[in-house]
């Protein structure tokens, strides 16, 4: 089970208990993560970030006014006025950009004060990069929810108030989820919802962008720069929570104990699902208006976790087993993880230094991941030396295989690895070389950085690292080795266990549409058009009816007899029927419908049906009912359970009435049958 955050406070435990059980928090979400230090340090970033856009303006407007008054204006003395008017202009830009500068190296210090995360229990593991959570303020959904019911729907928005403020509520929980699984599952619910607001409310010419018009429209905080970012798309807020999801799993991810095989192989897998999420996010999402979420930094994002997913696996063979002596075999192992873990962090590292991620990520995560890069190059060096002397002869295929790498036969080999113990202590040695001068340099980015100065689980590593390199080599070094030390080769990376990356579940988290009552998605959505009929009253004849019915929820009106009591009183083929003598039916099977007419007696009943219209965004393909096949693929997507009938050609429909004729004459009535 994935360990839950630490709370501060001796009693914040209790309180948090105390409100789930008055039922005003959901499961999942931390109510005291607002008081977190995370929590604070972005209000700060936030505060920074208002200050610095406000100096921004006031240098805006001093420079325009220094070049104006650098033009020759007539009527005014030049020679005094403009001259004044400079000075006093300079002077202040002169403030502007002093204020700028104190305000930014305030915010570079606040971004790499929680650049790192360490895990719940001790041990001497490398420290893993988690992603901030993209916060956010409150959201009034009732305006422009009620408006659209109304407007739209024809219902009375009002009387939505309780499902309004469920969804309200719901989002309000997300703003604060837990490190665990269950925040977890509450990310994902809402994520969900939202897939059904966007079904519901949402079309091409209409969306739920008016939510944002209010003079404190919300807006979400980009998780790297604390920069406030908005846009008037549902979309956008479904991005956010997707990024969310893959932050969320970085910090899990980051605080299991990497100590024991049980911590790295849950590590590696949270590392994995943020990979994921942030390689969806990148092919799902375009144009979002944060850093954050652009492609190139979603693309470093995913590169970063599964370089750090490939550490944990290098972790998990680096640990020591009882059981398992360490043979030459698994110390080339470890030599080619290594190496594979390297080659991923040089890549991270160049994509980290590239404009524009370079502008707007912290320092410290570019003087980290080189740093990783430089150690984990520097343990593969040391581990194929290992390798090398205490290896036979007769391993030598392997150990080619480890610093050269599968070559084609047509292609000849360059180097060959020596045969003898001795010349194999002397490659030995140099690789030891390699390993103590990239450990070094490892360290002496450690020191240049301030805020990885502080991280002291991190100096411990690679100065423990240094020493077994540095012990090793004294071991080989002999008092008469006057030769000069050959360069030793690059060790081929490649990894014994290949990561996938994890694409989030959506259809694990079973939810609730929590606008049920407005009816089922595959008719009652801003997509489609519709113009409600009745009542209706129709009377029984000899034959019934006059219609013949399919599907469920709701019940199409299949056919129309020419000439019948039902086409007398107006009812066409492919209406649905939404009540049934008062009662609302627009979620009652085709069983129920068909048992309430047959309920009936000469009086007859009464009906209100919807006749969907042509729509006026796509030209009508005969098709009373645009986008169902996208309604359709966007639920087997979200994993909704909601029921949608499936649009019958007419061929079928025809085919349906003949057999209900059949049915008839046999002297039995079928379900799908003329009531």
């Amino acid at each position: 089970m994935v360990p839950e955050d630490r709370r501060e406070g001796p009693g914040a435990d209790e309180r948090s208990a105390q409100l789930q059980a008055a039922g005003s928090v959901r499961e999942g979400c931390d109510t005291l993560a607002a008081q977190t230090p995370c929590g604070r340090l972005q209000s700060r970033r936030a505060r920074i970030h208002q200050q610095i856009n406000k100096e921004l303006r006031m240098r805006t407007g001093a420079e325009n006014l220094y070049r104006a008054r650098a033009s020759p204006q007539p009527g005014l003395p030049r020679a005094t006025s403009n001259a004044r008017v400079r000075e006093t202009v300079a002077l202040e830009l002169s403030y502007v950009n002093s204020s700028l500068q104190l305000l930014k190296e305030e915010l570079e210090e606040l971004n790499c004060s929680v650049d790192t995360d360490t895990p719940d229990r001790e041990g001497t593991t490398v420290p893993m990069i988690p992603l901030g959570l993209k916060e956010t303020k409150e959201l009034d959904w009732s305006t422009a929810l009620k408006e659209l019911i109304s407007g739209h729907f024809g219902e009375d928005g009002a009387s939505y108030e309780t499902e309004i403020r469920e969804l309200t509520n719901l989002r309000q929980a997300v703003r604060t989820p837990s490190r665990s699984e269950s925040g977890l599952e509450l990310l994902t619910a809402y994520y969900n919802q939202l897939c059904l607001l966007d079904a519901r409310f949402v079309t091409p010419a209409r969306s739920l962008g008016l939510l944002f018009q209010c003079p404190t429209q919300p807006c979400r905080y980009d998780s790297l720069t604390g920069v406030p970012a908005q846009q008037r798309a549902l979309a956008f807020e479904k991005g956010s929570v997707l990024f969310n999801i893959g932050a969320l799993h970085t910090q899990i991810g980051a605080r299991q104990d990497r100590g024991c095989p049980t911590g790295t192989s849950r590590a590696a897998e949270s590392f994995q699902r943020a990979a994921g999420a942030f390689k969806l996010l990148r092919q799902k999402f375009s144009r979002a208006p944060s850093p954050d979420m652009s492609p190139a930094s979603l693309s470093m994002l995913e590169q970063l976790m599964a370089a750090q997913a490939q550490e944990c696996v290098f972790e998990g063979l680096a640990l020591p087993a009882p059981t398992a002596p360490r043979d030459c075999l698994a110390q080339l192992h470890l030599a080619q993880e290594a190496a594979q873990v390297a080659a991923q962090y040089e890549l991270v590292h160049q994509a980290l230094i590239q404009p524009p991620v370079c502008n707007y990520v912290p320092f410290s995560w570019t003087t980290l991941v080189h740093v990783k890069a430089k150690h984990f190059r520097s343990l593969a060096h040391y581990h194929a030396a290992v390798a090398l002397c205490d290896s036979a002869s007769a391993e030598a295929e392997l150990l080619e295989q480890v610093f050269l790498g599968p070559l084609p036969p047509s292609e000849p080999r360059g180097l060959v690895l020596p045969q003898e113990y001795e010349e194999r202590r002397k490659l030995g040695k140099a690789h030891l070389k390699r390993a103590i001068l990239g450990q070094e340099e490892a360290l002496r980015l450690h020191a240049l950085g301030r805020a990885l100065r502080r991280v002291d689980l991190l100096q411990a590593v690679l100065v423990q690292a240094l020493q077994c390199s540095l012990t090793r080599y004294s071991e080989l070094d002999l008092e008469d080795d006057f030769f000069e030390a050959t360069e030793a080769p690059d060790i081929h990376p490649k990894t014994h266990r290949t990561l996938e990356v994890r694409a989030p579940s959506f259809s694990r988290v079973k939810v609730a549409d929590i606008f049920h009552r407005l009816g089922p998605l595959s008719v009652f959505s801003a997509k489609n058009r519709w113009r409600l009929v009745g009542p209706v009253h129709v009377t029984r004849g000899e034959g019934g009816f006059g219609f013949t019915l399919r599907g469920d929820s709701p019940v199409l009106i299949a056919a129309v007899i020419p000439g019948g009591h039902a086409a007398a009183a107006g009812l066409q083929e492919g209406d649905y029927i939404v009540s049934v003598n008062g009662q609302p039916c627009k979620w009652w099977k085709h069983a129920e419908v068909v048992s309430q007419l047959k309920g009936v007696g000469d009086e007859g009943v009464s009906l209100q049906v919807v006749t969907l219209l042509p729509s006026t965004e796509q030209p009508s393909t005969g098709d009373r009912r645009p986008a169902l096949r996208g309604l359709l693929r966007n639920q087997k997507e979200c994993g909704w359970g909601t029921s949608v009938p499936v649009r019958a050609s007419p061929r079928p429909l025809l085919g349906w009435g003949r057999k209900t004729k059949r049915d008839k004459t046999a002297g039995g009535l079928s379900p799908a049958s003329q009531p």
